[in-house]
């Protein structure tokens, strides 16, 4: 499934008929399923890393002087633990999930971004990308996340850095984040150019934009 057509495999999203029933829970957004189980789903291959010596983090665009960030000058900064619930556009959810990162707004501190940049694009390994609004990004639980309930993220959820916009569809949750890039309009990432929604709210099932 990592490597089908994302085209494709958003129209094969589109044509699911088994739509789960309302939710008994309010905190379970309209055609979701609760798991217990933390699904993997992305495309492409998981990257792997020997250390993190040369990885680096670049912030980009709109901003007043582009940064490039080493691991340990990114981990240097302070961080937070949130306890939140996350929603998968293929109609899975999980509660009370934990992560630690550093938190969006204290990231934030570290750069000066121009007036005129009103939205993130993420970019990640292989190419991958996804845009948020700078809106949406300024919230108490959105981070870069590095753990997952307490250890390291594993590979195939993001290690070792993966954006948390929890009041979105998980896509736009971003693994194995490499850069942001500030913009004074929104543009579609990858699964946005194949079909998914530009915001990806849960709560208005925003599944597919065309």
């Amino acid at each position: 499934m990592q490597n089908e057509d994302p085209v494709k495999r958003v129209e094969r999203l589109k044509r699911v008929k088994n739509v789960p029933a309302e939710p008994t829970l309010e905190r379970v957004p309209p055609g979701q399923v609760l798991t217990e189980r933390f699904p993997v789903l992305h495309y492409g291959v998981t990257p792997r890393y020997a250390n993190l010596a040369q990885w680096t983090l670049r912030v980009f665009g709109l901003v007043e002087q582009e940064r490039i960030y080493s691991w340990d000058e990114l981990m240097a900064l302070p961080r937070n633990t949130e306890k939140v619930d996350i929603h998968c556009v293929t109609r899975w959810s999980k509660l009370d999930t934990t992560w630690t990162g550093i938190p969006w707004r204290e990231f934030l501190r570290q750069i000066r971004v121009a007036p005129a940049a009103t939205h993130v694009m993420v970019h990640c390994e292989s190419g991958y990308t996804t845009n948020v609004a700078l809106e949406v990004l300024d919230d108490d639980d959105t981070m870069l996340a590095f753990e997952y309930e307490g250890r390291p993220l594993e590979p195939d959820h993001g290690y070792p850095l993966r954006l948390l916009v929890p009041k979105k569809y998980f896509w736009k949750s971003a693994k194995w984040v490499r850069g942001f890039e500030f913009m004074a309009r929104d543009l579609p990432g990858f699964w946005e150019r194949s079909g998914y929604h530009m915001e990806g709210d849960p709560w208005k099932e925003e599944r597919f934009g065309w």
